[in-house]
């Protein structure tokens, strides 16, 4: 089992990581760990970087539509 631990966030962090969500049940850790993952692609691959964060970004926008439905 993983170890877990707490960190403080401000407010606002914590809603731009909400921003970022891809999913209503996607946890901080997994945001975090996908930001970082963008991060680091985009010292190998621009291109390829770029690619995943329009991905993410259809996928933010769709999700977005579908909770204005409701």
């Amino acid at each position: 089992m993983p170890k877990i631990t707490t960190i403080k966030l401000d407010k606002e962090t914590k809603d731009r990581l909400n921003r970022l969500k891809e999913h209503e049940r996607e946890t901080y850790n997994q945001v975090i760990r996908k930001v970082l993952y963008v991060l680091n692609r985009i010292r190998k691959d621009p291109v390829s970087a770029n690619r995943i964060l329009q991905k993410i970004d259809n996928n933010i926008k769709r999700k977005s539509r579908y909770l204005r439905k409701e």
